[in-house]
């Protein structure tokens, strides 16, 4: 069994802070690497790396193979919408940046509350429907990050959507805030099928404590912890992709592997997983850099939280983390220059508390 999507949104660069910097040598290898292993599904967004994303896949894929070799998804940005001309605006955009006229899968972007009241105002769901219509998209939907409760209100005024996209894994699978099961049961009891995003959950379940990977290595030395995250989410029966946003060969190869299905044992060892990881991370930060965007401060969240985890994790490392939080803040603001305007919680998927763990950055590190 393999499900998995090549997600276009953590590519490989040249200078790790700079989204104009794609590594297009390697890029194009892992795209080639990808569909020679039986991969199919690219998954990008209109807002992904600073708008490259979507070009990038323009040049590593469209220009490079066949139409009838892939399937390409990606997402309106519904929040961006300020009339119901824009929807249409966007959706050209969209098709000349990947030099296409069709997309296999177009979703509404980052669903919640808040984006879902302008999704309605501006009737992006019969804009949607009317591209499947025309024969301009081949299946619909939206991704999501809010409660079931909202979603299951979604779907019973909306049953013409084929997918919903969700944040799934082992980790947030009984998470209050992200509500991980719930939300994929309340896909499932609607008849719709799920693409999965953020199964390795920005990396943190890549790289987990010891006694984490202890408890899976007692049942299979030979995975990696990456690998028992993405079998995770691809043993659950209504998943049709999971998507990962890899950026070397070496992960390419890795999750292009054959998986077969967890047995309760193994769900059992990720449960176990799940308890130590949580008692060892101080922030649950995916890295996706929502926060960052409009912080009129230019800090940079994702890199100073990922910091913070490791020095709480272990506060005798903090001559090693130091030096590399000084460099950051030589081209950033500084986790101290918050000035609690809350747009970054405003746009955090995972409802953290921003400018708290700010403070408490800048109480660890400065």
């Amino acid at each position: 069994m393999n499900k998995m999507g090549f997600g276009f949104l953590r590519l490989p660069k040249l200078g790790p802070q700079d989204d104009t910097s794609i590594d297009y040598e390697l890029l194009n290898r892992m795209v080639d690497a990808f569909l020679e292993a039986g991969g199919s599904y690219f998954d990008t967004a209109y807002t992904y790396l600073s708008g490259e994303s979507e070009s990038a896949l323009r040049k590593s894929l469209v220009e490079r193979h066949p139409r009838s070799s892939y399937r390409v998804a990606t997402k309106l940005p519904s929040w961006k919408v300020k009339c119901e001309e824009d929807n249409e605006r966007y959706f050209k955009e969209q098709q000349e940046r990947c030099g296409l006229d069709y997309f296999d899968v177009y979703l509404l972007h980052w669903l919640n509350a808040k984006n879902y009241e302008i999704a309605e105002k501006y009737h992006e769901f019969a804009f949607m429907s009317r591209l499947k219509a025309e024969g301009k998209v081949g299946a619909i939907g939206f991704s999501y990050h809010d409660s079931a409760e909202l979603l299951h209100e979604i779907l019973t005024k909306h049953p013409e959507v084929d997918y919903v996209q969700l944040q799934l894994n082992y980790l947030d699978w009984d998470s209050p805030s992200v509500q991980a099961q719930l939300c994929y049961e309340t896909a499932v009891k609607h008849g719709k099928k799920v693409l999965v995003m953020e199964p390795v959950k920005g990396g943190t379940l890549a790289e987990i404590p010891a006694e984490a990977a202890a408890a899976f290595a007692e049942l299979d030395p030979t995975l990696t912890p990456a690998q028992w995250a993405l079998r995770f989410a691809q043993s659950l029966p209504e998943v049709e992709i999971v998507l990962s946003g890899m950026n070397s060969m070496e992960q390419m190869a890795e999750n292009m592997q054959d998986v077969p299905l967890m047995n309760e044992q193994e769900l059992a060892a990720c449960g176990k997983a799940r308890e130590i990881i949580r008692s060892q991370t101080a922030i649950p930060c995916t890295a996706c850099g929502y926060c960052a965007g409009n912080c009129p401060k230019k800090i940079a969240i994702p890199q100073y939280f990922k910091l913070y985890n490791e020095y709480a994790r272990n506060h005798n490392d903090d001559w090693k983390i130091q030096p590399v939080y000084d460099a950051l803040c030589k081209t950033y603001g500084k986790a101290s220059d918050c000035i609690g305007c809350l747009q970054c919680e405003r746009n955090c998927p995972q409802k953290i508390q921003i400018t708290h763990w700010l403070k408490e950055t800048a109480k660890a590190l400065e």
